[in-house]
C-alpha cells in the first residue's frame, strides 16, 4: 500500500527527492517517516512528519540537508548535499497513530547510492 520511488546513483553534493505514495489512504492524521538501512548496518530513522500539524523531526545526521514534506497521499524526502554515507536503501513508513513511532505500514524500499 506504500510504494517508494526516486532512488538512484548520484555523486556527492548532488540532490535527490524520494517519494512514497499511498494507495487508498489520505494520511489525514498520520505520522509518516523515512528510514534507511546501509549495507551491513541496522535500519535507522531519518525523518518524520505529523500530517495533522506538519511538525517534523530529523536525525542529526541529516538535519539541514534533508526535508520531509507531504502533498495529499504522497510523502517526499528531499535530499541535498548528499554524502557517500547517505548510501542506503530508503524506506517509507506510516502509522495512523500520530503519537507513536510504531509504524505498521512500510514501503518496499528504494536504493540510493552516493559516489564520492
Amino acid at each position: 500500500q506504500l510504494q517508494a520511488f526516486g532512488g538512484g546513483l548520484v555523486q556527492a553534493g548532488d540532490s535527490l527527492t524520494l517519494s512514497c505514495a499511498a494507495s487508498g489512504r489520505t494520511f489525514r492524521s498520520y505520522r509518516l517517516a523515512w528510514f534507511r538501512q546501509a549495507p551491513g548496518k541496522e535500519r535507522e530513522f531519518v525523518a518524520h512528519i505529523i500530517t495533522r500539524t506538519a511538525s517534523t523531526d530529523y536525525a542529526d545526521s541529516v538535519k539541514g540537508r534533508f526535508t520531509i514534506y507531504r502533498e495529499r497521499n504522497t510523502v517526499y524526502l528531499s535530499m541535498n548535499s548528499l554524502k557517500p554515507e547517505d548510501t542506503a536503501v530508503y524506506y517509507c513508513a506510516a502509522t495512523s497513530n500520530e503519537y507513536t513511532s510504531n509504524y505498521n505500514y512500510w514501503g518496499q524500499g528504494t536504493e540510493v547510492t552516493v559516489s564520492s
